[in-house]
């Protein structure tokens, strides 16, 4: 009977952090949900004023088509529920930030709430960036490449799918300042490390932007350029940032 206590004493932590983490993925999930019921009304004008700078940039006589008997539902619906996640990334993070933070030092958490308000901020910047600066010159592009005799006409779905993806891509590329923040505090590298390694980093931004872009090289160097400008702004910041391993040698000596 001891035993059986012993092991029922050594799981119940588990069991709770078990707990706390459903509870704290359901509270995200409902947001999600409360946020895609508010706006699935919407859901048409949502997806026109996503599509609006690619049907800006149609030649004379074109138009978006649907080749699929489903799309005209399905695409409105796809944006909402992925922008509803959007939307919802505050709430999101709050919640990851409920469930850790119990587990870390006061100087961690000191650094680690404006880290996550800025991540914020920057993740809805690189989606801003990409709808007014990237869309009209990406969209603007493909037309003027068209070979002679092809009519341009965009799918509904497919050009979503595009559109998505770019708000990803330029969603989290936008967080390379707190990558860059977050390794030099951790001790994971230095800054002087990273400044050695500044040429490779560029030519790392180009490459991610060749693979998470459409293959043209407008929207791959509108991707590769600020993922590199950011990198120097995390450098730059980083220099105030006191490694972790600093912070307990120090907490230790004292």
């Amino acid at each position: 009977m001891s035993e059986q206590q012993h092991t029922s004493d050594k799981e119940m932590p588990l069991l709770a952090h078990l707990v706390e983490l459903r509870n704290r993925l359901l509270k995200a999930v409902a947001t999600i949900f409360l946020i895609f019921l508010g706006l699935i009304y919407f859901a048409n004008d949502l997806y026109l004023f996503v599509s609006q700078p690619l049907m800006a940039s149609l030649p004379d006589g074109s138009e978006m088509v649907s080749t699929s008997v489903i799309a005209p539902f399905f695409t409105p619906f796809k944006l909402t529920l992925v922008l509803s996640f959007f939307l919802a990334v505050p709430v999101v993070l709050h919640q990851a930030w409920a469930f850790i933070a119990p587990a870390l030092y006061q100087n961690e958490r000191k650094l680690a709430i404006p880290l996550l308000a800025s991540s914020v901020v920057l993740f809805y910047v690189g989606m801003i960036f990409c709808y007014y600066v990237v869309f009209p010159l990406m969209f603007k592009f493909f037309p003027s490449v068209i070979p002679e005799g092809i009519r341009y006409i965009p799918d509904m779905s497919d050009s979503l799918d595009i559109m998505i993806k770019l708000f990803f891509a330029f969603g989290i590329a936008f967080e390379v300042p707190i990558a860059v923040m977050l390794l030099i505090w951790s001790g994971a590298t230095k800054v002087e490390t990273l400044k050695e390694k500044r040429p490779y980093i560029v030519v790392g931004a180009f490459v991610i932007g060749m693979l998470l872009t459409p293959p043209d090289v407008i929207s791959q160097t509108l991707l590769a350029l600020p993922m590199w400008l950011l990198f120097e702004l995390g450098i730059i910041f980083a220099l105030w940032i006191k490694p972790q391993k600093t912070q307990d040698k120090s907490a230790e000596s004292s």
